[in-house]
């Protein structure tokens, strides 16, 4: 009987039935789900379990005790528009979306851009974000922030003329705030996406109109918008489709992404991979970056610390790296993952040293002070947007008109640029696969090198001046 009634209350919210109403259906780990009966009898039912997962029936009260009673990122819960729904997420999900191997071969365009990531403009970026003083979704705030944040990344794109980028708001069912997605079509596989994405929305245990927000999830919205922006400047154009999400409603059982993750389901859009950006610039613990291993691909985690590996091993670019365990219902991640897309979640911290003023007032620029850290996850990010979806730029077609000869002779490379107008500082070799094996500095316009670590076969010669202009030519081994 109490649960007619209750349903009874609930009709007269639908519009807003993941906001502030009393009573609503969710999924969480069934530990918490027992946790809570005892903690708060009468404020939670649990509909249905499978193995350790419940489908509850749940309100305001159960879900704020939640966050007293284990030290979580996310909510610890799935929000799910009605029962049907919960107790189906219960069932297990063997649809594979997308297993394409993952390769490394960008090294050129990748070391263009990392010096391109600007800490200043991550930070100010986050200052933006908090200065709305509340992202509750359910608060004008949020909406207006998500209109202005479409704003902001349309004028990015138009800054450098990017007629290739559209901004659209994403507009939900269950929650009145909309996502904001950004897309750069691909110009060679545009049916294919890469996606990467991080939550507006704030949320504060002691009143949601005081929500700042600027570690969770300004942050991560910060560092997706400087990574994309990186890309821009530096003239990168995919191959793949990218898209940049910020999602609504995180804070309330992951509702934004949720819904757009069910929808790409629905449509079989094909997402090769996702990187979730959730609190990404308080430097907590030993290593800068945490890769989250529950409700996340083992296979796309490896993927990104190879990257890691490959990029940030030493030098003014290292970053360090380990793995944490989460939460249920941790992040945006998760929705992806629910789905069967492979998604993967580096996180600032080892789990429990993270930031502790998140869902608080205190969540403020001022905890952190710098940008610092956001910036080695704005690179992390540029290089997983630029390897998955690669470049456009074929290496070896764009040939000079004659101004530029380059050959080899057996172990030496001969090349000469007397003719040419441009003044260029570096050669770079690339093999077929387009990564870098070699590359030295242009102190004549003409000379050798030698190229003797080289076995036979084709590779490319690219010569870039000073001003970034690269032009590149094919030579063979034999």
């Amino acid at each position: 009987m109490k649960k007619i009634v209750l349903l009874l209350v609930m009709l007269v919210a639908i519009p807003n039935i993941a906001q502030e109403h009393e009573w609503f259906y969710a999924t969480m780990s069934l530990e918490d789900a027992k946790a809570l009966e005892k903690d708060v009898p009468g404020e939670i039912d649990i509909i249905q379990t499978r193995l350790n997962e419940a489908a509850v029936f749940m309100n305001t009260t159960a879900a704020h005790k939640l966050h007293d009673r284990i030290l979580v990122h996310g909510p610890g819960y799935v929000f799910k528009a009605n029962e049907a729904e919960a107790i189906k997420a219960l069932q297990p999900n063997n649809v594979v979306r997308n297993r394409q191997a993952l390769t490394i071969t960008e090294d050129a365009m990748v070391a263009q851009v990392l010096p391109l990531i600007d800490t200043q403009r991550i930070a100010d970026h986050i200052v933006e974000l908090e200065n709305y003083g509340t992202r509750y979704h359910n608060r004008a705030s949020a909406t207006q922030a998500a209109v202005d944040l479409k704003t902001k990344w349309e004028a990015i794109a138009a800054q450098y003329n990017r007629d290739d980028v559209s901004v659209r708001l994403f507009e939900h069912d269950n929650t009145d705030m909309p996502s904001v997605i950004l897309t750069i079509e691909g110009a060679k596989i545009p049916d294919e996406f890469v996606i990467v994405g991080g939550h507006l929305d704030s949320t504060s245990s002691q009143g949601n109109n005081d929500a700042p927000g600027a570690d969770d999830d300004a942050s991560g919205i910060a560092t997706i918008t400087e990574a994309a922006r990186a890309l821009f400047e530096s003239g990168f154009v995919p191959k793949r489709t990218i898209e940049i999400m910020a999602y609504a409603a995180e804070e309330v059982g992951l509702v934004g992404s949720a819904e757009i993750a069910n929808e790409y389901a629905n449509a079989n859009v094909d997402v090769v991979a996702v990187g979730q950006f959730d609190m990404t610039n308080f430097n907590g613990s030993a290593n800068d970056v945490y890769f989250i291993t529950d409700f996340t691909n083992s296979t796309l985690n490896s993927y990104f610390m190879e990257l890691l590996d490959h990029y940030n091993g030493s030098g003014a670019h290292e970053i360090t790296y380990s793995t944490s365990l989460c939460n249920y219902g941790c992040s945006d991640h998760a929705s992806w993952n629910a789905e069967g897309y492979r998604a993967s979640f580096p996180f600032e911290a080892s789990f429990g040293q993270h930031n502790n003023n998140i869902h608080t007032r205190n969540d403020t620029f001022s905890v952190s002070g710098t940008a610092t850290h956001a910036t080695k996850f704005a690179k992390l990010c540029a290089e997983f947007l630029i390897e998955v979806a690669k470049s456009t730029e074929v290496l070896g077609v764009a040939e000079s008109s004659g101004a530029i000869f380059a050959s080899m002779n057996g172990n030496t490379f001969v090349y000469n640029v007397t003719t040419a107008s441009l003044t260029f500082e570096t050669i770079q070799i690339y093999d077929a696969l387009g990564k870098k094996v070699l590359e030295f500095p242009m102190t004549d316009r003409k000379g050798t090198f030698k190229v003797n670590t080289l076995a036979s076969g084709l590779y490319i010669a690219k010569f870039t001046a000073g001003n970034g202009t690269s032009i590149a030519k094919k030579v063979l081994k034999k």
